[in-house]
């Protein structure tokens, strides 16, 4: 019976893995829509979303057999536990990407997106903080979990560059025509804040699977241990 529900805890982790790997991808259709204002892009962006969700519910089922017809031990149950938390915030990631895709949509009326290397560079943050909280959890990696960690801050100054620029656009009544497609770039880039944090947020979830203690990863998590 225990080999039956190791089996089973491997399939639940290979399933994670999985829709981290489809949020993953949703992000970059999403970052290439808007890079290119491409329509058909958002469209597959939207297409994405929704097997995400089906693949969190699908996920969220398997949790709730395991814990019904296995009644795990409290090391089984932590990591159970986590990983329906994770998905939520892996749907939600999908969300954010999703939000970027519907944008682009009014983003299209303007010959061009405003130039914002900042929202360029936050993209890549958020997808590599994506790619390595799941390679933490995968691996039951902290230091890597914590790092991930440590990289929310960048994009946290990211989005406040891109904010301030914007709202030095709408200051300057020479700029009025940009400042649409600026404010466009800013709420994209408020979904990508949002996304790094939400990686963070499953991070923490890998810290907690390990050591059983579920603080801010911005702690020294030597002293979890």
């Amino acid at each position: 019976m225990r080999d039956r529900f190791n089996q089973k805890l491997k399939e639940l982790r290979d399933d994670i893995l999985k829709m981290g790997s489809m949020v993953e991808e949703e992000l970059k259709l999403a970052l290439q829509a808007l890079d290119t204002l491409n329509l058909e892009l958002a469209q597959d962006v939207m297409a994405a979303d929704i097997e995400v969700n089906d693949m969190r519910f699908a996920i969220e089922e398997k949790c709730f057999e395991l814990i019904v017809t296995q009644q795990p031990a409290a090391r089984d149950l932590r990591a159970i536990v986590a990983v329906m938390n994770m998905i939520v915030d892996l749907e939600r990631m999908g969300d954010q990407a999703k939000g970027i895709a519907k944008i682009i949509e009014r983003m299209a009326e303007h010959s061009k997106r405003p130039n914002l290397p900042e929202l360029t560079k936050m993209g890549e943050i958020v997808g590599d903080m994506l790619h390595q909280s799941m390679t933490a959890y995968a691996s039951n990696d902290i230091n890597l979990a914590q790092l991930v960690a440590d990289r929310d801050d960048e994009v946290d100054g990211l989005y406040a560059n891109i904010f301030t620029k914007t709202m030095e656009k709408m200051a300057d009544t020479k700029k009025q025509k940009k400042v649409e497609s600026s404010y466009e770039m800013l709420r994209s880039a408020r979904e990508l804040e949002r996304f790094g944090d939400l990686a963070t947020n499953v991070a923490e979830r890998v810290i907690y699977i390990v050591t059983g203690k579920l603080n801010e990863v911005n702690v020294d998590i030597e002293d979890e241990l």
